[in-house]
């Protein structure tokens, strides 16, 4: 008999009312949301593997069933009336049902909301080329690049083809038309969606996730060919960002790669979302890299460890560095010292930042 008190409705209620991010459910461990970046438990009652098989089979349809039993996971998207949509992942852990589920707001921010710098608006503006939105699990990716997509349908006629898994913010059309495939339900993968997007006459191209070589090799063929393309890669700055994409491919197309990515690439931008020092929700704290013939000299030479130094001094292009910026959010009140230096990529030169009548230099400007 079922003597867990929840139904999945009431667990996502109550994720929605308390402004928290997501929803875990666990063997042996009561309901977990996670609210501004820290877990905590609804109730105290643990879950069974039987109520979460059986939340997990009144989820599903038919065909993803099938897909869960013979893949052992499932990303899928449900809408559910009244609260929203939520983005939704179902995995084995010990021979047990798991689920881990994000919520997607309503409302498409708009990108000047977030707190990026001018210069991610300029990005938008670009006819060609690929720029990447990086960052940890959790950095807010998904958000920025649904921002970027909406500014650009707003101010640009012309045709986006958006390829997720699965489709999480919902665009209407605007100035622009959008087409929103969901690989599958519309496409079998990322890299054949790829492929068939450049038969769609597409204008603009967002990639949700470049997961493996063939997806990368479809982005950076369509940057190449005049479209823009921005997608989301899981990676914590512009030098491992660059590192990941090559490194997938065996090392003889290595050198041809970095030559398509040297000519392709517009922009890196890595970001993390950090606990504000009021307790007051999180703040967005970025780094920066805008191509120009520096930073594609050093792409060409494999001279990652160049890269930040070139970031550095590439303030005038738009750059900045992410200890930049958290130097500004410090001295500006936002996050702690404590955060700052355990995001910094020199600590010590945070550690040595103390609060005073500094200016901003993580401003927007």
């Amino acid at each position: 008999m079922n003597t867990n008190p929840f139904d999945l409705i009431t667990l996502l209620r109550t994720v929605v009312e308390s402004n928290a991010s997501d929803l875990h459910l666990c063997v042996d461990a009561p309901p977990m949301m996670r609210v501004h970046g820290v877990l905590q438990p609804i109730g105290d009652r643990a879950l069974t593997p039987a109520f979460i098989r059986a939340l997990i089979d009144g989820t599903v349809s038919e065909h993803q069933k099938a897909r869960l039993e013979s893949e052992w996971e499932l990303d899928l998207a449900l809408q559910i009336e009244g609260l929203g949509r939520f983005r939704g992942n179902l995995h084995s852990c010990r021979g047990a049902w798991e689920a881990a589920f994000r919520h997607i707001p309503a409302a498409i921010p708009e990108l000047g909301s977030l707190g990026h710098r001018k210069k991610i608006f300029e990005l938008c503006g670009l006819q060609r080329g690929l720029v990447l939105v990086t960052g940890v699990t959790g950095s807010g990716k998904s958000t920025t690049s649904a921002a970027m997509i909406r500014h650009i349908s707003e101010h640009r006629a012309g045709v986006i083809v958006t390829i997720e898994d699965p489709v999480e913010f919902v665009f209407q059309n605007t100035t622009g038309v959008v087409k929103q495939r969901e690989v599958g339900s519309d496409t079998r993968s990322f890299a054949e969606a790829l492929r068939r997007a450049l038969r769609q006459d597409p204008d603009v191209i967002f990639v949700g996730e470049m997961r493996d070589r063939e997806t990368v090799a479809a982005a950076i063929t369509a940057a190449e060919t005049g479209h823009l393309v921005i997608a989301t890669l899981h990676t914590i700055d512009a030098p491992k960002s660059i590192d990941r994409m090559v490194d997938v491919f065996p090392g003889d197309q290595q050198p041809q790669i970095i030559a398509q990515i040297s000519n392709a690439l517009a922009a890196v931008l890595s970001q993390r979302l950090l606990p504000r020092e009021d307790g007051c929700g999180r703040v967005l704290a970025t780094e920066l890299l805008v191509m120009n013939n520096g930073v594609r000299a050093c792409l060409r030479d494999r001279r990652w460890e160049q890269l930040t130094g070139l970031i550095e001094i590439g303030g005038p292009d738009g750059m900045h560095t992410i200890d930049d910026e958290l130097s500004g959010l410090y001295l500006s009140g936002a996050i702690s010292k404590e955060e700052a230096v355990a995001n910094a990529r020199d600590r010590i030169r945070l550690e040595n930042t103390y609060r005073g009548s500094h200016p901003h230099p993580g401003s927007l400007d």
